[in-house]
């Protein structure tokens, strides 16, 4: 089994981190003094970093649990789909059924959750690949938010579910918040646990740990469906965020979250990764997005773009693999 790398709640602390993540760090810090100076003001405004926080808590979600699938060895692609499923679903049982909003979030998210819960059984009780399993439910999810959103947005209107996204403690908005919980959580999970030890070796080799007396079934299970879940806790926040739920949401939203945790060095053949790096990912994405956003560059070049940048991490991988 690989070693894992050091964590955000590591012993070494957070020298630690910074010393594992310094490539990451000198390309996150080399990005945005290229923007600033490119940008000027326009980048560098406060009001713009806030956006930018706003805007990459959905990523942040989705790559911590997309970090413990990849670890796993496997993937998830129908998290972009889970969260427009939940969002619609969530939308709809406040403005169509008139439902408690509370009632209604913790429904929807029981049914993304389900979702994850059906990716990983057969994960964990058959051979077909993640990839195959999760390239279905995607397709499954995304058709079930348009046939229950009649391809329409779903508009609420209800505080408590607005409230959820717009609220801000002084001039940091809540989901700077629920990023740092999500990220504390996944740390915790991954450097400080049973299960963190058993999600490594399972994803080095399935067999010898299965030898040693991991159950590898448990664990797979429990990483899909706690990949859905962040993923549902993403689609409530982002439809709290847009005031509506619609079928669209999270499109591509998986490839970002990818991206994102390949970059951060977390080994696409399993067994090695930390938070601390898909969270310099996640910036490093979120940064890049930003900038091409607000020097006008086409979305298609920005898919081109994206692309190159998850090759690039490939390749990293591939040549750090073959050398270890």
């Amino acid at each position: 089994m690989k070693e894992k790398k050091s964590g955000i709640f590591s012993k070494s602390g957070s020298l630690a981190v910074i010393k594992n993540n310094m490539g990451l760090l000198l390309a996150f810090l080399v990005l945005c003094v290229g923007a600033t100076i490119v940008l000027g003001d326009t980048f560098f405004a406060w009001r713009n970093f806030s956006n930018v926080l706003r805007q990459l808590s959905t990523n942040m979600f989705l790559a911590c649990g997309m970090t413990l699938v990849i670890m796993l060895g496997g993937i998830d692609l129908s998290v972009g789909s889970v969260i427009a499923m939940v969002g619609c679903f969530a939308a709809g049982f406040i403005s169509y059924l008139e439902m408690p909003s509370g009632v209604a979030i913790i429904l929807a998210v029981l049914l993304g959750v389900c979702l994850g819960l059906f990716n990983g059984a057969v994960a964990a009780f058959t051979t077909i690949p993640p990839f195959i399993i999760t390239l279905a439910t995607m397709n499954i999810g995304r058709g079930i938010a348009r046939v229950y959103s009649a391809t329409k947005t779903i508009t609420v209107s209800d505080d408590f579910f607005k409230s959820i996204a717009a609220t801000y403690i002084g001039p940091i908005p809540i989901q700077v918040v629920y990023v740092i919980i999500i990220v504390a959580i996944t740390a915790v999970i991954l450097n400080r646990t049973q299960l963190g030890r058993h999600i490594l070796a399972t994803g080095g080799n399935m067999q010898a740990a299965a030898y040693s007396g991991v159950n590898t079934k448990k664990v797979t299970l429990f990483v899909f469906v706690y990949s859905s879940l962040l993923a549902s806790l993403a689609g409530i926040i982002s439809a709290s965020r847009l005031f509506s739920g619609t079928h669209t949401a999270g499109e591509s939203a998986e490839m970002d979250a990818i991206a994102a945790v390949v970059l951060g060095g977390t080994s696409m053949a399993g067994g090695s990764g930390s938070v601390s790096g898909t969270v310099f990912g996640v910036l490093i994405i979120a940064i890049l997005n930003n900038v091409m956003n607000l020097y006008g560059i086409d979305a298609s070049w920005q898919y081109i773009v994206k692309g190159i940048v998850i090759m690039i991490a490939v390749f990293i991988d591939y040549f750090k693999s073959r050398n270890e």
